[in-house]
């Protein structure tokens, strides 16, 4: 197994654990609208509750609104999507993860991975592929961007 399949297994086995304990510690009467954005996760100390960034959470959900979303953990704070494959090159697909790590509207709250593969044209299956570390940076400054803009037209 490779170190980043350890990884996500990881991250999916924290986000299920987190998804668990919320819903032991729910409560009732909470407002729907609310929901997708008032999130909350479990703080890597001491394993109390914190506010996950709501406008990073909504600016997150509309920047990768073009990639189908195959989980989405307002909780835990990770949005996975699935693989997505360009029309226009159908040889290689992408995929998406974003970690939401702090209450706070900052760049270090906010960490995305990119995920490439390419499809191998002798046995027809998928491998993995090199991704320009930029790409992940780009993602990440163009949810922030928007995470400040729902922000200040949220105050105006």
């Amino acid at each position: 197994m490779t170190a980043e399949k350890a990884r996500l297994i990881k991250v999916l086995l924290l986000a299920t654990l987190a998804g668990v304990l919320a819903a032991c510690a729910s409560k009732g009467g909470k407002d729907p609208k609310d929901a997708a954005l008032a999130s909350y996760r479990l703080a890597s100390r001491g394993g109390e509750a914190t506010t996950v960034n709501r406008y990073l959470w909504a600016a997150s959900l509309e920047t990768l609104d073009f990639l189908p979303v195959f989980s989405a953990d307002p909780i835990a704070g990770l949005i996975i999507t699935d693989w997505y494959q360009n029309p226009e090159t159908p040889n290689e697909r992408f995929k998406v993860t974003v970690y939401i790590l702090d209450s706070s509207l900052r760049a270090d709250a906010l960490r995305v991975s990119v995920f490439r593969q390419q499809r191998d044209e002798k046995s027809g299956g998928w491998q993995d592929a090199s991704v320009n570390p930029a790409t992940s940076r780009e993602i990440e400054n163009a949810i922030l961007t928007r995470a400040r803009q729902i922000r200040l037209n949220e105050i105006s």
